[in-house]
């Protein structure tokens, strides 16, 4: 049975945070990523899309006049770059370490053998993996 059925122009994963600011600056001037839009005044939402440069994946955060809970994650949902220049995640790392985030110990010992695990403001983890992912 085939499921590939159709074409997605964009891929954007979405979550709401308290931690708006912080979560900007652990995204943005930690990891990198560049600041494709944001908006504010939708129904009292606020937002920020981020994105890797020239890409169609996008994280989009949330946040609203009255509060945006987002329920805590367990240690294994995980964001993973899969990012084949050690220098790259060595500075990266070193970026958010200054930022006040430090390594953390992975659930599954799996990610440890060539990642970084950190967890960002809201506790959400992601994994910089050092090596290519090819299927």
């Amino acid at each position: 049975m085939e499921f590939n059925d159709f074409n997605a122009s964009q891929i954007r994963i979405a979550r709401p945070t308290d931690k708006f600011e912080e979560i900007i600056d652990f995204y943005n001037n930690g990891l990198g990523l560049k600041i494709i839009e944001r908006f504010e005044g939708n129904r009292g939402y606020k937002g920020i899309t981020l994105g890797l440069p020239d890409t169609n994946y996008h994280l989009k955060f949330t946040t609203h006049a009255q509060g945006s809970p987002c329920p805590s994650p367990t240690k294994d949902n995980l964001l993973v770059f899969y990012i084949e220049n050690q220098n790259d995640i060595n500075r990266i790392t070193t970026r958010i370490k200054n930022l006040g985030y430090l390594e953390v110990e992975p659930e599954n010992t799996y990610w440890k053998k060539q990642g970084v695990t950190i967890e960002d403001p809201d506790g959400w983890r992601i994994v910089l993996m050092n090596r290519s992912y090819i299927t």
